[in-house]
């Protein structure tokens, strides 16, 4: 971190993440929602670059768009200086926790059901306590990261994790052994707010938690399956069962309601495919699981094609976001 030149930059690589299920469980006492939902990181990633301050406060420079360089509005990515800060809280005294200048390459599309925010939000806190060469316990950095947001502390695990409670309870799962399976991940131009699908889960009537217990039971599976009592799973077994996991999110139908178009682009994009089509998180975010990234790269050829000449459902004004992907072992780093 330190050397004869000074500082250098400290650089983050921010994962988005993939539910493979979700189920909602009830409603707790604080308001928030009892979840139990196996979540891994994938290879799409924002990048993250933190460093010293030149002046007396943190500060944030956001980047991205289609070039890659758009200047964007960092009060949208306020999760970076909220992680920055909930990191200096936690090391209170214990270490020179000045200030810090961070940039965001942002890659990961927003609101989006892929925790790019969140994500952000873990980089920022893990990056800032190397930048200050601050030792932490696991136990405090997760404390920070649930103070920061729900889905923060899954980022601390470094790979596929059971998360339950509203969040903050994480335990590592099973990495996939042999080489990862592709993913496509299809974002149409609408946006979800996860509070709006919570709240629209809550007033369905027909979505009562005893409606919705499949989802649970498989959820439950697939943990015990990536579990410390099994083997390491291979994409094959995996891919086996993209069908059950397809349909275990039990915020699908609430992400149909806020997001009309939804339902008939997943319908849209199933006959294409000719795969089992999910839903990550809230939404919008459409996936759909491969043998390797290159199978993943095809699939996402064939949607780009459909989509440019108007063949394909459309839900939002613009044309939606297509990429292939892979589930990874967990955040990175770099010394780029």
């Amino acid at each position: 971190m330190t050397g004869p030149e000074g500082l250098y930059p400290v650089v983050r690589l921010a994962p988005a993440k993939l539910n493979l299920t979700l189920a909602v469980l009830g409603v707790r006492t604080d308001g928030y929602h009892d979840l139990h939902s196996v979540m891994v990181p994938l290879g799409l990633a924002d990048r993250l670059s933190l460093a010293r301050a030149a002046g007396p406060a943190d500060s944030l420079h956001v980047v991205g768009g289609v070039d890659g360089r758009t200047t964007l509005d960092p009060a949208a990515f306020d999760s970076v200086l909220t992680g920055i800060g909930e990191a200096r809280r936690a090391v209170g005294r214990g270490a020179d926790a000045f200030p810090i200048a961070a940039r965001l390459e942002k890659r990961i599309p927003i609101a989006a059901g892929l925790a790019g925010g969140s994500s952000d939000a873990a980089a920022a806190i893990d990056g800032a306590l190397e930048a200050w060469a601050a030792d932490l316990a696991y136990d405090d950095r997760r404390r920070a990261a649930a103070a920061t947001g729900s889905d923060v502390p899954f980022f601390l695990a470094g790979g596929p994790a059971l998360v339950e409670g509203r969040g903050e309870r994480v335990t590592l799962l099973n990495r996939l052994a042999g080489d990862p399976p592709g993913v496509l991940l299809v974002t149409p131009a609408v946006e979800i707010s996860t509070s709006a699908a919570f709240r629209a889960l809550d007033r369905d009537p027909t979505a009562a938690p005893a409606n919705r217990g499949s989802t649970r039971l498989t959820s439950e599976h697939l943990a015990a399956e990536l579990g410390p009592g099994y083997p390491p799973m291979r994409a094959p077994e995996l891919l086996l069962r993209a069908g059950v996991l397809a349909a275990a999110n039990d915020l699908a139908n609430a992400a149909d309601l806020l997001a009309p178009g939804l339902r008939p682009l997943r319908r849209a994009l199933t006959r294409l495919l000719g795969v089992p089509v999910g839903l990550s998180g809230s939404g919008p975010t459409l996936w759909a699981l491969y043998p390797s990234l290159d199978d993943a790269e095809e699939a996402a050829r064939r949607v780009r094609d459909e989509a440019t000449i108007g063949l394909l459902e459309r839900s939002g004004a613009g044309l939606p976001f297509v990429v292939a992907t892979t589930i990874e072992g967990g955040p990175g780093r770099t010394d780029a």
